[in-house]
């Protein structure tokens, strides 16, 4: 580690970084796989460097660092569970390291841009429930299955030995890694000299070995003032594909950029205003978003598990539940090193090949990053419970409502960034960098397939983009405007 510099070697779209009873999956409908396309495929990801000044921390903060990493890794170990089975019994099945490096990226067989097909021989295509339901249970067996607790984030349906359904809490089914990194995470505490951190990771640690996370997560949002942080333990229910019931388990550890987050935070006064000014019926607009909200920026150090699979995380907004989110707010976390690399590697490159020549000169990192980051902010505006009271708008739509939650944060977002630069709060280039920008994203995001709840939004929207002649390809040089 250097003085000033801690730096790691990342894959910009995916890095490798207590027993699942649901076994890993082989069947016999299998797919081919074709090995051009493969190696094809492989060149979607690239290997760059993240770097973060660390020479404004203490000596004992530094010495978080590892340990907080080493905490993470357990949440790496949960995923892959969760996502195929057993790592080491994949692994021993692999020659080629080529192969194997492909499969920690992707947490399994199974190739997460290509909408989960099997890119290793003897694999069918990856059940929606993932690890979190047996493969063979029906919806009507799901139904029928009398217990509260199985629409839970944090549970696992499995079989009994008599063949019916049972559900058991994540503490138990992973009780080696979760108890591990709490252990890890309670170290830290006693490390740190910042007493808001060291509560939340007492707290997060004594929610990995219960399940019951609500009093860590507004720990979380009571940090104002902390360098380093990390977001620890099953999060977000991506994939889960086949009811959007169960969380994943995740983690990032982050050094906060102070600089950027006073920044950002100007614009937190202004989410009451948005919410109400926004242009649906006013039933719609019921649910006042959290008065402790904010925004901040990172540079991300470490990935692991769901956020480190497929495709990289730019920016988290949480706390997911409801209740914390309109009674108290949300955290929008920009990771910006990550955000630059995307720019730069992917963004910057896809623009000069698609975005017409006369407006390649409107992609900017700027307006790609407040387009970012009001999609973060878009996440806590809206309705988070049905207008006919029977329940929230997650659990009524299911696997559907990733994707859709994703489209409205995209489009909300940038309704939000036109508002503020007409209100003259956004001063920061023109107008149409942000509209020309989020149009080069789209192609960036549609890339990582329908697998992702992001490639689904984004390819909605291209969609009805094209229909409504929002924009227009020049068929002589493949552009669009």
């Amino acid at each position: 580690m250097k003085a000033s510099n801690f730096l790691i070697l990342c894959l910009l779209l995916g890095l490798m970084a207590c027993n699942s009873s649901n076994a890993p999956y082989t069947d016999s409908n299998e797919h081919n796989v074709e090995p051009d396309s493969l190696e094809l495929q492989r060149t979607s990801y690239i290997e760059v460097d993240l770097t973060t000044d660390i020479s404004f921390l203490s000596e004992n903060e530094k010495k978080v660092i590892p340990l907080l990493i080493e905490a993470a890794k357990h949440m790496d170990s949960i995923f892959w569970l969760q996502s195929y089975g057993q790592q080491k019994e994949l692994m021993a099945r692999l020659d080629s390291e080529a192969d194997k490096e492909f499969a920690s990226i992707n947490y399994g067989p199974w190739d997460r841009l290509k909408d989960n097909r099997p890119f290793i021989e003897g694999f069918g295509k990856k059940p929606p429930g993932a690890g979190f339901y047996p493969i063979d249970m029906t919806d009507a067996e799901f139904e029928n299955l009398n217990a509260e607790n199985k629409v839970s984030l944090y549970t696992i349906i499995s079989r009994a030995d008599d063949g019916t359904l049972m559900t058991t809490p994540y503490h138990q089914v992973y009780q080696k890694n979760s108890l591990a990194a709490a252990e890890l995470l309670d170290e830290a505490a006693q490390l740190t000299e910042d007493k808001e951190l060291s509560k939340y990771l007492i707290l997060r640690a004594e929610a990995l070995r219960t399940d019951d996370y609500d009093e860590s997560d507004i720990a979380w949002l009571d940090m104002k003032d902390n360098h380093l942080d990390i977001i620890i333990g099953p999060i977000e229910n991506y994939e889960d594909k086949l009811y959007g019931y169960k969380a994943a388990h995740e983690a990032y550890v982050l050094v906060k950029d102070m600089q950027w987050s006073e920044r950002l935070a100007y614009y937190v006064q202004f989410l009451p205003e948005l919410q109400e000014g926004l242009p649906v019926s006013e039933e719609y607009k019921q649910e006042s978003p959290g008065t402790d909200s904010q925004l901040n920026a990172y540079d991300v150090i470490y990935y692991a598990g769901d956020c480190n699979s497929g495709s990289k995380t730019i920016a988290v907004n949480l706390p997911n539940d409801e209740e914390i989110q309109t009674s108290k707010g949300t955290r929008r976390s920009q990771l910006k090193n990550a955000m630059r690399a995307k720019y730069d590697e992917i963004l910057v490159p896809i623009s000069e090949i698609l975005i017409d020549e006369s407006q390649r000169d409107h992609i900017t990192f700027n307006a790609f990053f407040s387009n970012t980051m009001f999609h973060e902010v878009a996440h806590g505006l809206g309705i988070k419970n049905t207008i006919n009271g029977k329940g929230t708008v997650r659990e009524a739509l299911k696997a559907s409502f990733s994707a859709l939650e994703e489209g409205k944060a995209d489009i909300l977002g940038l309704y939000m960034v036109d508002a503020l630069y007409e209100k003259g709060e956004i001063k920061e280039g023109e107008l149409e960098d942000y509209y020309v920008t989020f149009l080069a994203s789209i192609f960036r995001s549609v890339r990582f397939g329908a697998a992702s709840a992001h490639g689904k939004a984004n390819m909605l929207r291209f969609n009805f983009f094209r229909e409504n002649q929002a924009f227009v390809r020049d068929e002589a040089t493949g552009t669009y405007r």
